[in-house]
């Protein structure tokens, strides 16, 4: 056998990116999640007006509401008024908050949407948590998915935020590793996103808070979490959002492929 060290992979290279695990809990909890907002969504529909503290009652003012007069769909944040006819409120002719293409079910259903909004909060933490255990005990968190000291440095973070501007993706070696960003959004999602929505959704649970009343003391009472929910629900659209568009500016099929098969080709690196 030779003594000579393997030579780092370089531009072009096919190399093993995405092990098992990740993939797998990857696919389960993007069509988890998928699920869940979509049939939020519906629950949302019951009363489309979101509230800060304990109770929120129809004499409150709240501080964001979906809804419709003289036929016209709006959205109201705060003192600001916007007219929403035709995607939020207002409808083909039907007053709701959410359309029924982005619900499940499509049709007003409140406890079938609730059946299917608590079953898949199964599929979303049973595999999270133990997503969780095998990132630490593997070290894939630490390795992968934590950013460095070096990585979090200003004049870094400022570097790859005009790299991603640029479109100006990594290439080589490089490639190999998650970039700061790709690090600092999944470490947001995974360990801030995700929990933050399952512990406001069961601070909305009034079982839950006679079990664990500490939770309405955390977020400020059951209209507060509520709102929290949301505003976490809106981020993490948000994150698929950007997600899907970087998958499809970096190069769909490559990056399909890693997520998939678990190869990934590292692109050439820029000449610069």
């Amino acid at each position: 056998m030779s003594s000579e060290p393997l030579e780092p992979p370089t531009g072009g290279d096919l190399v093993y990116r995405q092990r098992r695990p990740v993939r797998a809990w990857h696919w389960l909890n993007a069509f988890t999640v998928i699920v869940m907002l979509m049939s939020g969504l519906m629950i949302f529909n019951a009363h489309p007006q979101l509230y800060w503290g304990q109770y929120g009652a129809n004499h409150e003012a709240p501080w964001l509401e979906i809804g419709s007069a003289d036929g016209r769909g709006y959205l109201q944040l705060g003192p600001v008024t916007l007219p929403t006819t035709g995607v939020l409120g207002q409808v083909g002719g039907q007053e709701i908050a959410f359309p029924p293409l982005v619900t499940i079910p499509t049709s007003y259903d409140l406890a079938t949407a609730r059946a299917w909004h608590f079953f898949f909060a199964w599929l979303l933490v049973v595999p999270g948590l133990l997503f969780w255990a095998w990132g630490i005990a593997t070290r894939h968190v630490q390795n992968d998915l934590a950013p460095t000291p070096e990585e979090l440095r200003p004049r870094n973070l400022w570097q790859d935020i005009k790299d991603h501007a640029r479109l100006r993706f990594h290439g080589g070696e490089k490639a190999r590793r998650y970039n700061v960003l790709q690090k600092l959004s999944y470490v947001g999602v995974i360990f801030g996103l995700l929990p933050a929505m399952v512990l406001t959704g069961l601070t909305m649970s009034p079982d839950i808070d006679a079990a664990w009343p500490w939770l309405l003391d955390l977020f400020g009472g059951r209209q507060s979490a509520r709102s929290i929910h949301f505003i976490c629900a809106a981020l993490l659209v948000a994150f698929i959002l950007v997600h899907l568009l970087m998958v499809v500016l970096a190069g769909p099929f490559n990056e399909l492929r890693s997520i998939i098969t678990g190869w990934y080709r590292l692109p050439k690196e820029r000449a610069e």
